[in-house]
């Protein structure tokens, strides 16, 4: 007998029926795990999908969320170039078996006086920070202390905006449980504090980093690189398991360890944004790795700007 094809998710783009469907599927007795997105799916999105179907121990609803966030780019940043791939992306949750729902709203921010989304003035989507005045969104989460530092150097209005659209998706889909990549590791942990402190019944999972075969973090921007940057950008997993392999041996000394790093990026071609070694959960600079850590790494090859983290434990 030929096996059954598998069941295609329900395709939801109005809030209030997503959180209908959320709240039936609760009264069924099924928790609702939810795995946001931006779309261009590869095979670290599916492993969240596989986190968030194991992480409940009773019957559980998957939901993956696909919207690409405008108010998390500042307006010289690449939203318009995001790469998109609905159709493709559907296929795969599809394949996994296991995704009931996917929710994709056209748009989750009042804009402009006329409460309608605009585009930027090159013809892409427009930055959230683009619009104002009128009735437009105003209404932001600051993480005050976890969001300085690290990413939040360089794109500063970034995690205000990833905390106010989960915010917003937490209200929508009512989720239970919700499952963030490690690879953003700053983000996972923005989001955990936000959780805590604004008292959200959700237990949230951070998976592990999914890698190409070659060591290269999966990105959905991976696919903008040339052949020749994707080779250059091996640098840094590379640096990064060597830095693991040094404290391993005995090396606590961070700005040591900091300062190969940035050589190697630098020598295959790297522009680097930042190098450092913080606490795992404040994410509070270490001098001495004498506590749980993580190395945390953001560089440019070409035009495409990659992170990527090791977890580190301090040296016995």
């Amino acid at each position: 007998m030929a096996a059954a094809a598998a069941q295609e998710p329900e395709v939801i783009r109005d809030k209030a029926a997503m959180r209908a469907w959320s709240r039936r599927r609760r009264a069924e007795g099924k928790a609702v795990a939810l795995v946001p997105t931006m779309g261009f799916l590869h095979d670290g999105h599916l492993s969240l999908v596989s986190a968030a179907r194991a992480a409940a121990a009773g019957p559980v609803a998957v939901v993956v969320s696909i919207y690409v966030n405008p108010s998390q780019f500042a307006p010289t940043e690449d939203l318009a170039t995001y790469p998109s791939d609905f159709a493709g992306d559907l296929r795969k949750l599809v394949a996994t078996g296991v995704v009931a729902a996917v929710f994709c709203p056209p748009d989750l921010y009042v804009r402009g006086s006329a409460g309608r989304p605009t585009a930027s003035a090159s013809g892409g989507a427009a930055s959230c920070l683009e619009e104002a005045g009128g009735h437009a969104h105003e209404t932001w989460i600051r993480v005050e202390q976890l969001e300085k530092g690290l990413c939040g150097s360089s794109r500063p209005v970034f995690f205000r905006g990833v905390a106010t659209v989960v915010a917003k998706l937490f209200n929508i889909v009512e989720p239970d449980i919700a499952v963030f990549g490690k690879k953003d590791y700053q983000q996972w942990r923005v989001i955990c504090r936000m959780v805590r402190d604004l008292d959200f019944a959700i237990e949230i999972i951070g998976s592990e980093i999914v890698r190409e075969a070659d060591g290269l973090a999966m990105s959905s921007r991976n696919v903008h690189l040339s052949c020749e940057e994707r080779e250059k950008a091996l640098s840094i997993s590379r640096s990064l398991v060597n830095a693991r392999t040094s404290v391993l041996n005995g090396n606590n000394h961070g700005q040591q360890i900091k300062d190969q790093i940035v050589q190697t990026l630098t020598e295959a071609g790297g522009q680097v944004d930042y190098v450092e070694i913080v606490e795992q959960e404040s994410l509070t600079p270490v001098e001495r790795i004498d506590r749980p850590a993580v190395i945390c790494v953001a560089a440019w090859f070409g035009k495409v700007r990659l992170i990527d983290n090791i977890e580190l434990q301090a040296p016995s």
